[in-house]
């Protein structure tokens, strides 16, 4: 199936300040500064493979488990967000959750001098990066990411900021710049081990193909002869070598077609440095067929046996799912999500034996996935970092399993949450106990994606809360080593009372009409005197204007009436404040349509 324009939609609500892995820590555990968690640090010097496994310079198991940081790709030629953050503090934030793998996307842009975009100055931010171009920036990246144990995978995402190319090259960026950039950022790091590797070329697809033998297609011979192009100045970097859309007649997502590396394996001149990446993704990105399959999710372990997975069991080399992300929105993705977490295989039981991964995206400006912040630029989604505490690595110790370093298994979720009892100022929960609770310490109570408070037991009584609102809860539960599990079935109470919060405003703008199709930014904001847990948006079309996809918000469409919804992340509104999505339709706009707003 052909993948239907995310890499465009990825940036589609970039906003500009004048406009805006985790590794198996076998290196022990490093001590975090003030307010920053513990986290583990990163396997020690250059890497190597063995079999399925990517090894250290100590030949000890290392496991990528981390987070994709775009922007460099894109026209602020520099990660996005450092129009909110300072970089530093956004690496030690990743680290702080358990990431210590950052996959940095870059075009070949950036080679010719670029000077980044939409970098805030003020207040102390990011003063070290005045006056650099990006790839100096980039040198700052990685030298902190490499001060706080961190590693970092360079990405060579697209040939320039315009889009995403099927091929490694176009008539622009011929292949010969291509193999030239790629020595040369090799070079660049050559002596800086947390610099890994370089995954050469981002979601080669058709009419890329895998062992046809045409040198103009063949990204299996380019794979090898840009790897041997990073090998000829670095030979000690990765290679990661991502897969195609088709092979064989069999289609999936682009670059995660890798059935031909048992018939046609990555050869490089120096031996133990392929690496095979896949990508995968969920319904929030495009339909598959298997995620109608009567068996969902059954189905998948043997989906991705086929395009990706055989090739870690069965020894060949080691695989890494490069990039994966949902907004998290459907039941669908969530089961997806938890589906793959478990095929990827936890931690806690299968150790550095495992695949590696880094989450799309760190950035909450990932039109079709959304992020692990949310749109603040500083607050964690918490219920998508949640799925995937089972695949980090805290304290993981050498040969896998708990080892010496104490319990690293998750406690399983609390089921039964049920609400108990409301009244105008409260609203009281119970719970069953998680089934292994002999290592359950306490229960996390969360309000939609803030932490309400923590219970000992299996009940708790919210008193946060205001008259005549309705509020989602769920339940974590945590054990003495700090592991806490994924989250309990939800529940949503309604207070009793009067809330009083009617005031809600929402703006539609049409960014986009090329005749055939439309793109709309929605922003909606909270003009009432109380904070609101959820919002609702109505309105009716003139013509025959049809949603085809939404990001950040939920829809339904019956004719011309169209109703949108906030999700589980963005729903939270304080007065005064405002959020946004996005969506595209067909065929032409329209006049704009007059938009009903209602706050819960």
């Amino acid at each position: 199936m052909l993948h239907p324009l995310r890499t465009f939609r990825r940036a589609a609500r970039t906003v500009a300040v004048a406009s805006a892995a985790l590794l198996l820590p076998l290196a022990g555990v490093h001590t975090a500064s003030a307010g920053e968690a513990t986290a583990a640090a990163a396997g020690s010097g250059y890497w190597h493979t063995s079999g399925r496994q990517i090894l250290d310079a100590s030949n000890q198991p290392v496991r990528i488990a981390g987070i994709n940081w775009f922007g460099f790709e894109t026209a602020n030629y520099v990660p996005h967000g450092l129009w909110s953050r300072d970089y530093k503090s956004m690496i030690d934030q990743m680290r702080s959750l358990g990431y210590n793998t950052i996959r940095l996307p870059y075009s070949d842009d950036i080679f010719a001098g670029t000077e980044p975009a939409s970098i805030n100055y003020s207040a102390g931010m990011n003063t070290d990066l005045a006056g650099l171009n990006s790839l100096q920036v980039m040198d700052r990246i990685v030298d902190h990411a490499g001060s706080v144990g961190m590693k970092v995978i360079l990405d060579r995402h697209r040939p320039d900021s315009a889009g995403q190319s099927a091929l490694w090259y176009t008539s622009a960026v011929p292949e010969s710049t291509w193999l030239a950039h790629l020595k040369s950022l090799a070079a660049r790091y050559a002596g800086n081990d947390a610099v890994v590797g370089i995954d050469l070329h981002n979601e080669p697809h058709d009419p890329a193909c895998w062992g046809c033998g045409d040198t103009t297609k063949d990204w299996r011979l380019a794979a090898q002869r840009g790897g041997n192009a990073v090998l000829s100045a670095n030979p000690d970097l990765l290679v990661f070598v991502e897969g195609v859309q088709t092979f064989d007649g069999v289609s999936g997502w682009w670059g995660g077609n890798l059935m031909g590396v048992g018939q046609y394996p990555v050869e490089l001149s120096v031996p133990h440095k392929v690496v095979y990446s896949a990508h995968d993704y969920a319904t929030s990105v495009a339909q598959q067929p298997w995620f109608t399959d009567s068996s969902f999710p059954a189905n998948m372990p043997s989906v991705w046996d086929k395009y990706w997975g055989y090739i870690f069991k069965q020894n060949i080399a080691p695989v890494w799912v490069g990039e994966f992300g949902t907004t998290l929105q459907s039941t669908t993705d969530q089961k997806w999500l938890k589906a793959l977490a478990d095929y990827l295989r936890p931690t806690s039981q299968y150790g550095g034996d495992s695949f590696s991964w880094t989450f799309w995206s760190w950035n909450p400006n990932s039109g079709d996935t959304g992020g692990i912040l949310k749109d603040d630029w500083t607050s964690v989604d918490t219920v998508k970092d949640g799925y995937l505490a089972s695949i980090k690595a805290p304290g993981f110790g050498n040969g896998g399993g708990s080892g010496g370093d104490g319990d690293t298994q998750a406690p399983t979720a609390p089921t039964g949450l049920a609400v108990t009892g409301t009244t105008g100022t409260s609203v009281s929960l119970s719970w069953k106990a998680a089934s292994d609770d002999t290592g359950v310490t306490v229960y996390d109570v969360y309000r939609g994606s803030t932490k309400a408070g923590t219970a000992t037991g299996t009940t708790f009584t919210d008193t946060g809360v205001t008259s005549g609102t309705s509020y989602t809860y769920t339940v974590r539960a945590r054990d003495a080593a700090g592991n806490t599990s994924a989250p309990s079935a939800s529940v949503t109470a309604t207070t009793t009372g009067s809330g009083g919060n009617t005031g809600c405003k929402a703006v539609y703008t049409v960014n986009g009409d090329w005749g055939s199709g439309f793109g709309v930014d929605v922003t909606v904001t909270n003009t009432g005197t109380a904070p609101a847990t959820s919002w609702k948006l109505t309105w009716t079309y003139g013509g025959s204007q049809k949603i085809t996809n939404m990001w950040n918000a939920s829809y339904t469409q019956s004719g011309a009436s169209v109703t949108v919804t906030s999700t589980g992340y963005n729903g939270a509104l304080a007065a005064g404040a405002h959020t946004s999505f996005g969506f595209q339709g067909t065929p032409a706009a329209g006049a704009v349509p007059t938009v009903s707003c209602t706050l819960s």
